[in-house]
């Protein structure tokens, strides 16, 4: 099978990698890609993933059996809708289910009606009426989002009323946001692939979204663990309480699709889940964190969704631990600084995925030999071991060879779960 894979981001490098392992991969090909995925597939640079008819016109001169969408821009286009018109098979969510992540008051009366918890939470449109309501419950910790997609995810949480107002006021100029009360607890992401009759989980990850662990400035995800330690009543009221309402939800609202379905689930200290996001497309990093885990071929994984049979399929993962810490570029997520050197990538190419670290651009491009920053988070640094304290320790020897001015990351991913 000839497969594209549509990105230039680090989920993107990971979901191709994936691909690569394939045992019926005849060609691989990822548009636009980034540094490393030339590497393992081909790069069509010049192709805009958001550009329908770019797209199908690399599947014409490249013979695409399949294009593969993961990440955000190109269901936002309607790129699935365009390539299904023209017979080309399609992974990724179709334009009736993007609601769910894109409109997050379709989404939360979504829950409603099916009983699935959620933080309290109230829409804003106009920027004085939100000033009037956070000024009236002042010290109450609130989190504020775009009640629209956001490719970063990026969201602020704080007790400060003059912080949330300043940000809130900076989404309002795409649209409405959403502000909702604070859910203390563990994180936790649950990907899942569905079919027309049932789906699969993949491994639960749990991902760090915030700058620092005392600074809450909105960032798209600064690491992540997998799998995560958590008991198995947890895992069965996950089950239970939030994704199966939302999948029979999804039925019988006509929202079903074969795809990846992403779940941001807060469990609070009395073990209780409460739902905070979906997303029709998998999360960065926890992508990167679950990916070098995985045993089953993904193409196998593809055909027996094509089919109906995603059920039957048993769904392989290495007993290993991963942490996943990303490399910012200076000045990110507010100021970010781009077009710096990045060494120490040479090696580490070499090794992937023969050590115990494994290496996934994201804002990174340039010649062989040249990488240079594009974006805010550059490269995610996966590190693997039999405890989480092993994959911790592999994880921040690697990402410390790596040399780039003005870069930071987080020193803390997985400190929390085995201190």
């Amino acid at each position: 099978m000839r497969v594209l894979v549509l990105g230039s981001g680090a989920k993107d490098h990971a979901m191709t990698w994936w691909l690569s392992k394939s045992r019926t991969i005849s060609g691989l090909f990822v548009a636009p890609g980034n540094y490393c995925t030339s590497d393992i597939a081909t790069k069509l640079s010049e192709v805009d993933p958001s550009n329908a008819e770019q797209v199908y016109q690399a599947c014409l001169d490249h013979d695409i059996d399949l294009v593969f969408v993961g990440t955000e821009a190109p269901l936002l286009t309607g790129v699935i809708g365009y390539l299904t018109s023209k017979g080309v098979s399609t992974f990724g969510a179709p334009s009736k289910a993007i609601k769910l992540e894109d409109d997050k008051a379709f989404s939360r009366d979504f829950t409603d009606r099916h009983n699935i918890p959620t933080p309290r939470r109230s829409f804003f449109a106009d920027p004085d009426q939100l000033e009037k309501y956070l000024s009236r419950h002042q010290g109450t910790e609130f989190i504020v989002k775009s009640n629209n997609i956001s490719p970063s995810r990026e969201t602020l949480h704080s007790t400060d009323t003059g912080a949330l107002i300043r940000y809130a006021n900076h989404l309002l100029e795409k649209g409405p946001v959403l502000l909702e009360e604070y859910v203390p607890g563990t994180p936790i992401t649950a990907t899942i692939l569905l079919d027309n009759k049932g789906y699969i989980s993949l491994p639960i990850v749990s991902e760090y979204t915030n700058r620092m662990k005392d600074d809450n400035t909105p960032t798209g995800g600064m690491g992540a663990i997998c799998p995560v330690p958590i008991p198995d009543r947890i895992r069965n009221a996950i089950r239970e309480k939030v994704i199966h309402p939302t999948l029979y939800g999804m039925k019988v609202e006509q929202l079903s699709y074969r795809g990846v379905l992403t779940l941001s689930i807060i469990v609070r200290e009395d073990d209780e889940p409460v739902l905070v996001d979906y997303h029709v497309r998998f999360n960065d990093p926890a992508a990167q964190a679950f990916v070098p885990l995985m045993k089953t071929d993904l193409l196998d994984i593809l055909e027996a969704m094509s089919e109906d049979r995603i059920m039957d399929m048993k769904i392989e993962a290495n007993d290993d631990f991963t942490v996943a810490v990303v490399l910012a570029s200076e000045g990110y997520p507010l100021s970010t600084v781009t077009g710096r050197p990045v060494e120490g990538m040479t090696a580490l190419k070499r090794a992937n995925m023969c050590g115990r670290a494994v290496m996934f651009c994201g804002a990174v491009d340039g010649p062989e030999g040249y990488p240079s920053t594009t974006g805010g988070r550059t490269i995610t640094i996966v590190g693997r071991g039999k405890s989480l304290q092993e994959a911790n320790a592999s994880a921040y020897a690697a990402i410390s060879s790596l040399r780039l001015e003005g870069g930071w990351y987080r020193e803390d991913i997985g400190n929390k779960f085995f201190q």
